[in-house]
Order: structure tokens, then C-alpha cells, then sequence
């Protein structure tokens, strides 16, 4: 039973791994000017630039592929992260306000600090890390239920966004798309923006991955986890500052995308369960997928025109949202 279940768990894993790479390549090859597979091939193998495909290969869609890739890979192991920690299955990166924070901060080093934009990241983590440990010492002042954490999350969410609506009003000269940033877009990504960013991302994930048994242990309560040799207070420590890395280094150059860390998860637990061993990496590719997904939407939906994939993301997620409020598994989850 328990290997036709990993079995189970491994095909899953291959076909995501597979639609994964099926989307990067149409996201690649569609848009205003088409891309043939053909081209695409030679452009990979060769590296060409000097074709007007090769061109638009390597320095428009690959960018933007590659970051909707790690965008959605971050926030969909991040809200896993958070979700397991937390012990509340509505958290995620937006709805407990670690994207504010990022975004936060973001703007505030881009308003002052003009001149500093390479350490956008390194903003975007701190401003996470000030968030979820601001939420987190809340609820646990007030009584560490999961309603309290949502709460606190939206209460914190609100103030932060408050904070940058106001230097966005004071500073109205800021240097960047502030639109594309407050409602997420990866129009305009550029390599470096992605290249970046990518090596905090990938260390956050190889952190998940490594104590994603120990995050299991977690799991099955405070003392549980202490009685079977589990520094807890340490573990929830470093599992935090993943989650807010994770989180930070996306908005980075994504801006403020919302619910891919609550809805991957919760179709990640779906296909494989609650063991984190096997859901933390199909977060890693169902959360590129998802979000490469509704970027190619947002893309050729309204042709020649093009949505910010925040907004189709929104269009997702807020009904889902509210789908988990009403479900009896989502009363149970805020008790």
C-alpha cells in the first residue's frame, strides 16, 4: 500500500514536472510575434541572437518565463511553509500580509534610496521577515488561535499598505512601474532582475526540501514535536525567515502577486497529501505552472492588449478564498 501510494505520489510529481515544461515552452512561443518550436529549439541549442526570434527569445520571453517560474515556485512554497508553521490552512504570503511588507519596503528603498535598486531583494526579505514575525508576535500576545493569525495578518496587511500608499503619495516621482508593482506583473522583467533574485529563491527551496521531515514533525504539535527531539522553537524560527525569504525575494521583481501561496498548496495536499517530503517539491512545479498559466492568460486573453497576471490571479483566488470560508473543512480551520 505505502509504495503504491509514493508510486502514486512520483507520477504526480513527473506529470507536473512535464506540464511544467509544456507551459514554459508555449509561454515562450506565444505572444504579439509568434515563436515556432522549431525556432525555439535552434534558439536553446545555439544560443543565437542575432535572428529577430532569437532576439525576442532570449531577451523578452525567457526573462519573463523564467521569472513566473521562480515567482510561483517561491510563493506556492512559502504559503506551504506558513500553512505547516502557522498550523492554518488559510495563510499565504497575501492574505497574512508578507507580500505588504515586501512591497513595503521595496517602495520605501526605490522612494529614498534610489540609487541602491540592487538591493531590492535584501529589502523585499527584510520587509517579509517584519511582517510575518509582526503577525506572528501578535497572535501569540493574544492567544495563538488561527483565527487570530488571520486576523492579525489582515490587520497587518492593511497598515503596512497603508505606509506605501502614503510614500507612493508623498513621493510621487518614484522610480518604478508602480502599477505593474502594487498589482503584480512580469512585463518587463530583465535577466538580471531574474538572475538575481534566483539564487535566494533556489537556496529558500533547498531549505524546504532538506527539512521538509522535520516540518512534518512540526506538524503534529508543540509538544509532539519536543518529545521527539524537535528544538521547536528553533525549527518554527528557521522555517519563518524561509517563508519570508521565499516570499521577499518574489515581489522583488514580481511585485505584489497574490494567492498562489493559498491556492497551490491546497491542491498540492489534494494529489499528495500532507507529507511535506512530496509536497514541498510539487509546490516547486505546480506554482511555476500555475503561475506561467495565468500569465499566458493574461497575455492573449485581450490581444493585442495585456492584463497584469495579478489581476487573473485575483480573479482565481478570491473565489477560492472564499470557497475555504465556507467549507466546513474552512470553518474547522479557524476554531
Amino acid at each position: 500500500m505505502n509504495k503504491e501510494r509514493a508510486g502514486r505520489r512520483e507520477a504526480i510529481l513527473l506529470v507536473s514536472g512535464v506540464l511544467l515544461l509544456v507551459l514554459a515552452a508555449a509561454s515562450i512561443c506565444m505572444g504579439a510575434v509568434p515563436v515556432t518550436l522549431r525556432e525555439l529549439a535552434e534558439a536553446l541549442t545555439t544560443g543565437e541572437t542575432a535572428t529577430s526570434a532569437g532576439r525576442i527569445i532570449w531577451f523578452v520571453r525567457m526573462p519573463r518565463t523564467l521569472a513566473a517560474i521562480l515567482a510561483g515556485s517561491a510563493l506556492a512554497v512559502s504559503g506551504a511553509v506558513l500553512q505547516t508553521v502557522l498550523n492554518n490552512p488559510l495563510a499565504s504570503p497575501s492574505i497574512i500580509g508578507v507580500n505588504a511588507g515586501s512591497g513595503l519596503f521595496t517602495i520605501a528603498l526605490a522612494a529614498f534610496f534610489p540609487g541602491a535598486v540592487r538591493y531590492t531583494p535584501a529589502a523585499a526579505f527584510l520587509g517579509a521577515l517584519f511582517a510575518v514575525f509582526a503577525v506572528y508576535g501578535i497572535a501569540r500576545k493574544t492567544g495563538a488561535s488561527r483565527m487570530t493569525i488571520v486576523l492579525s495578518g489582515v490587520a497587518v496587511s492593511s497598515f503596512l499598505s497603508a505606509f506605501t500608499d502614503a510614500i507612493l503619495t508623498f513621493v510621487p516621482d518614484t522610480q518604478m512601474n508602480r502599477m505593474a508593482f502594487l498589482i503584480g506583473s512580469f512585463s518587463g522583467v530583465s535577466m538580471d532582475q531574474v538572475r538575481f533574485a534566483a539564487g535566494y529563491i533556489l537556496f529558500g527551496v533547498a531549505v524546504s526540501v532538506v527539512l521538509s521531515y522535520d516540518m512534518n514533525v512540526l506538524a503534529l504539535g508543540e509538544e509532539t514535536a519536543a518529545s521527539l527531539g524537535l528544538r521547536t522553537g528553533l525549527y518554527r524560527m528557521v522555517f519563518l525567515v524561509t517563508a519570508a525569504l521565499l516570499a521577499g525575494s518574489a515581489v522583488s521583481f514580481s511585485g505584489l502577486i497574490g494567492f498562489v501561496g493559498l491556492i497551490v498548496p491546497h491542491a498540492g495536499r489534494m494529489l499528495v497529501g500532507q507529507d511535506n517530503r512530496y509536497l514541498i517539491p510539487l509546490c516547486v512545479l505546480l506554482g511555476g505552472a500555475f503561475t506561467l498559466g495565468c500569465d499566458i492568460i493574461a497575455r492573449v486573453l485581450f490581444a493585442p492588449f495585456e492584463l497584469p497576471v495579478g489581476i487573473v490571479m485575483s480573479f482565481l483566488g478570491g473565489p477560492f478564498f472564499i470557497y475555504l470560508l465556507l467549507s466546513r473543512k474552512g470553518r474547522k480551520s479557524l476554531d
